[in-house]
């Protein structure tokens, strides 16, 4: 199973900031399944026994072999006839600020017809206006794409979501995201009520070591409070949806294309994009990783393209019209420190942090909420030592101390510019 230090970096905020805004943002009731307008385009190609394609959009808990596939499975057993074909488009330790970056060349790119929506873990610390931007850009950007295409947003949880559940109330992340639910009658599951429920009843632990039994009863969850185990935690998620499933298939409704009406917020991020590095914004010691490289290999699916900067100066350079700006680069023990320049400010970022015994992707940003209009980025690698080992968490010091030489060089691997505007060419 796939378990990420950034997922845990976003839950440890998670945790600090939970429960801050119970007061400012109604959390709705603990609903198992909304089927508002259904799933009617889906159901009636798989229904005819056609080849459909399943988008699972979404961090860890998704990219991990668990609900994500045998979802697929159970779909196939259901509509025999049917081809179900699957785009994994998730990734560990992210939320939608960053899905909805990436959505058209990881999921639409593909032309799924259907796609689920799994953040309600990695949102939970993000404010709901922010959920809504990024949420909202997400279902505009795909029916922009394909009207054709039905949308489910699903709900997973971790521990301290349970007290709000089990007080029969959703917990924040996927309140903000009902409210889109409701504006685009979009179908939702809650995997967590079914937990809450066992988990109150005795039947169930959601964190506790990994029995040699997992058949044994109470079953046990997860190891880590977040993550699931494949033979419990995601038999329920996968359960929940076939327990849905009929719901949702007496809601459809005719398939009519789904049409983009005003939007919930006129701020969304419907043009939210990942654009190509072009050699033209690079100066300086560049290498664009060959496909053979261990790196490139490790990261293809989401990052097809992977430059690396070799010494001090390299510099990547653009101007966009638009509103947020940032680089969808790599962290790493190799990190060193880079200057970002916009618009005449500057400030340094680190491309090392204290979980950086591996590599990871990550996401540099650069200007957020800017006014509209014209800006010039200009990113430098400075020449700067980093004390890497004072950077790194107590307990990643070990490995500094028995393997210095991963450490020792200082480099950014940059792959794409993310924008919600267009570039200046």
């Amino acid at each position: 199973m796939l378990r990420t230090s950034s997922t845990l970096c976003l839950l440890t905020f998670w945790l600090l900031a939970s429960h801050q805004a119970h007061g400012e943002f109604e959390l709705r009731d603990a609903v198992e399944c909304h089927p508002r307008a259904g799933l009617p385009h889906f159901t009636a190609k798989i229904e005819s026994g056609e080849t459909v394609r399943v988008a699972y959009l979404g961090g860890s808990i998704t990219a991990a072999p668990g609900w994500r596939i045998q979802s697929r499975q159970w779909l196939q057993q259901q509509y025999p006839k049917a081809t179900i074909e699957e785009i994994h488009a998730a990734i560990g330790g992210t939320g939608s600020d960053l899905g909805v970056f990436r959505l058209q060349r990881d999921a639409l790119q593909h032309a799924p017809d259907l796609l689920f929506v799994e953040f309600a873990v990695n949102d939970g610390g993000v404010a709901p206006e922010r959920i809504h931007q990024s949420m909202e850009g997400i279902v505009r950007q795909t029916w922009a794409a394909n009207p054709n295409t039905d949308i489910c947003f699903v709900y997973t949880l971790t521990q301290q979501m349970l007290s709000d559940l089990q007080a029969g109330k959703m917990p924040r992340a996927a309140s903000a995201m009902e409210v889109l639910a409701d504006h685009y009658s979009i179908p939702s599951i809650h995997f967590g009520v079914e937990v809450a429920r066992l988990e109150s009843a005795g039947k169930l632990v959601f964190k506790a070591p990994k029995p040699a039994d997992m058949n044994a009863e109470p079953m046990v969850f997860s190891s880590d409070g977040v993550h699931p185990h494949v033979e419990t935690g995601h038999r329920i998620y996968t359960e929940t949806i076939a327990r849905s499933w009929p719901k949702i298939m007496e809601a459809n409704q005719t398939a009519q294309p789904h049409l983009l009406g005003p939007p919930l917020r006129d701020d969304n991020w419907e043009r939210a994009k990942m654009v190509s590095i072009e050699p033209e914004m690079l100066s300086g010691n560049w290498t664009k990783l060959a496909a053979d490289h261990s790196l490139a290999k490790r990261f293809q699916r989401n990052m097809p393209e992977l430059y690396q900067a070799n010494g001090p100066g390299a510099t990547l350079e653009f101007t966009f019209e638009g509103t947020n700006a940032g680089v969808f680069d790599i962290l790493g023990p190799d990190g060193g420190e880079v200057r970002v320049q916009i618009d005449g400010n500057e400030f340094t970022r680190n491309r090392i942090d204290g979980y950086c015994t591996y590599h990871r992707m990550a996401t540099l940003k650069v200007g957020s909420e800017l006014e509209p209009g014209k800006h010039t980025v200009k990113i430098e690698l400075l020449p700067n030592q980093l004390d890497k080992r004072e950077i790194l968490f107590e307990r990643n010091q070990t490995d500094f101390d028995a393997k210095p030489e991963k450490y020792k060089d200082h480099t950014w691997y940059a792959s794409s510019l993310m924008l919600i505007g267009d570039l200046e060419r």
